[in-house]
């Protein structure tokens, strides 16, 4: 049995579950992906519901952690670090790109951070206090992502939180995979039509814009 082929699939399987999809179909009897951004992560489902959008984000950060505890439980390597940052991001792509939701997942930003937290503790600290700041200071959830996911690959190098230049690699393709997720937001915040944070939601168009976004950018 080959660790690492193991730790990909297990860690991707377990990273695939959606918790935001799951607790408000369970819940509310939704959708969500009909409504806001059409995303399954926390963000969103808060939209529909504070205290599932809480579960939501606890449950997705927890996915990245149980992932990467499996892979530390099961494999006693003498050099674990590379296969445990194997398990991580493989856990960031199962809920980037879920099987069960034709690979339609959400943006990354809680697995990565309960993924990573027991490997680059420092970093994720770092991170945390980032985003915190960035979204009282502007109210853009998506723009404390982008600017927290950017810097990852930085303050892991910075705090030396890696024992392999491999594991580096990996930790700034999670970086690149977050930033590519959130390119539709990247676009809103350009054109001055993304959400703030404490916004309703609003039906998804078919182009997956929300209507509200769509009333926004022909009003421009």
């Amino acid at each position: 049995m080959n660790a690492y082929l193991t730790t990909a699939a297990v860690s991707y399987l377990l990273g695939s579950i959606p918790f935001g999809y799951l607790l408000v179909r369970i819940f509310r009897h939704e959708d969500v992906r009909s409504s806001g951004s059409g995303n399954i992560g926390a963000t969103n489902v808060a939209r529909k519901s504070p205290a599932l959008g809480i579960a939501t984000l606890l449950l997705d950060a927890a996915k990245g952690i149980a992932a990467v505890v499996i892979a530390r439980a099961w494999f006693d390597l003498p050099r674990p670090q590379l296969l445990l940052t194997v398990a991580a991001f493989f856990a960031v792509v199962g809920h980037l790109f879920p099987v069960w939701l034709k690979f339609r997942g959400g943006k990354g930003v809680a697995t990565s951070l309960g993924a990573f937290i027991l490997l680059t503790p420092k970093s994720i600290l770092c991170m945390a206090l980032l985003f915190l700041i960035v979204v009282a200071a502007f109210r853009y959830v998506s723009l404390a992502s982008l600017i927290t996911a950017a810097a990852f690959p930085l303050l892991a190098w910075t705090f030396h939180e890696y024992s392999d230049s491999r594991q580096l690699l990996l930790i700034a393709a999670v970086s690149l995979l977050v930033i590519w997720k959130h390119r539709q937001n990247i676009a809103r915040l350009g054109a001055g039509t993304e959400s703030r944070l404490g916004t309703k939601s609003s039906p998804v168009t078919k182009s997956g814009v929300t209507k509200s976004a769509s009333i926004g950018a022909t009003r421009q």
